[in-house]
């Protein structure tokens, strides 16, 4: 289904009046530029742009992870804006966007779509597209599509295929202690132990090489300020019931054939020093596509935004200046 905006509709979506509260940048977070919900198949999804989209350099739509996370995951990427628009927005079933909860909807393909419809609403000719964790498939799914105007891809932490996810997490578990990798292991047997004891055992993982340090408090207060602050519902159908454990949708997702078909000088994989997409593995897969880039964020895990997002800003802002072209 290929929906649009026609310009009444458009001109309404950015009018003055906003769609979040005033109270939601109390803290210092920066109030959107414009707002818009953008149909889709399947409902509306919400788009925030800070940053003027006509600066004469092409801006950056960042695709937020989960499935079931939201855009507020991306709010560490907003100083980007002193040199070019920053458009974060949030899936169908996530955050601000509409919520049927159909999973008939949950396809990859149509949360790929997703990012032509932003395109479209927004008028956007050129753009960089980052994508982080499950955004990395989506991101990895739409640049093989070989659209017109993207200046560059750039794909945080991606899960590319299942297979190597958990072969990683596999990897990863060893690196835990010998407790922690008992009570995980029994865990997944027909008679585990109690949930408190397996979520805390989830959690060291966690702790290892998700989120190495606390989230910032006012960045963690406009994520829970978000209608739906994550959708698990919608992970654990596509995924399952943790980022070691696939038995969703995705289980059997297989995107490695794309890498043929990206353009390699304009492909930028970066990831965590301790993160779940091992280095070893994403520069793996960085060097199976000719003239691609890679690099590793020091002292960060998955959420390279919240560990370490300077480095990952200054990576960011070299990469897409010398791409804008």
């Amino acid at each position: 289904m290929m929906l649009q905006l026609d310009r009444r509709a458009f001109v309404a979506a950015f009018g003055a009046a906003a769609l979040l509260p005033r109270a939601a940048f109390a803290q210092g977070i920066p109030a959107p530029d414009r707002e818009a919900m953008v149909p889709v198949e399947g409902g509306r999804i919400y788009v925030r742009v800070n940053g003027a989209l006509d600066n004469g350099r092409p801006p950056i739509l960042m695709i937020h992870g989960g499935p079931g996370g939201t855009h507020a995951s991306f709010l560490a990427a907003l100083p980007l804006v002193d040199e070019r628009a920053v458009i974060l927005y949030d899936q169908l079933d996530s955050g601000r966007s509409d919520h049927p909860d159909d999973p008939a909807n949950w396809r990859v393909s149509r949360f790929v779509d997703e990012v032509d419809a932003i395109r479209r609403a927004l008028n956007l000719s050129r753009l960089h597209v980052l994508g982080a964790s499950w955004g990395g498939t989506v991101a990895l799914e739409y640049a093989a599509r070989r659209p017109a105007g993207l200046a560059s891809v750039i794909l945080e932490s991606p899960l590319i295929s299942t297979r190597s996810w958990i072969a990683d997490a596999n990897i990863l578990r060893t690196q835990l202690s010998p407790e922690i990798q008992a009570t995980l292991n029994r865990c997944e047997r027909p008679s585990p132990p109690a949930a408190a004891t397996c979520d805390a055992a989830t959690n060291d993982f966690y702790a290892h090489f998700l989120a190495r340090r606390p989230r910032d408090p006012a960045r963690a207060a406009y994520a829970r300020a978000l209608p739906v602050p994550r959708n698990d519902r919608l992970y654990e159908t596509m995924w399952g019931s943790s980022e070691f454990v696939s038995t969703g949708t995705l289980r059997t997702y297989d995107g490695e054939p794309l890498l043929a078909r990206l353009d390699g000088a304009r492909t930028f994989f970066v990831c965590g020093q301790y993160d779940e997409a091992r280095p070893a593995t994403l520069a793996g897969f960085a060097a199976r596509v000719p003239g691609a880039s890679f690099a590793a964020i020091e002292d960060a895990g998955h959420a390279i935004l919240n560990d370490n997002p300077e480095t990952l800003l200054f990576h960011l802002r070299r990469w897409m200046r010398s791409h804008d072209a």
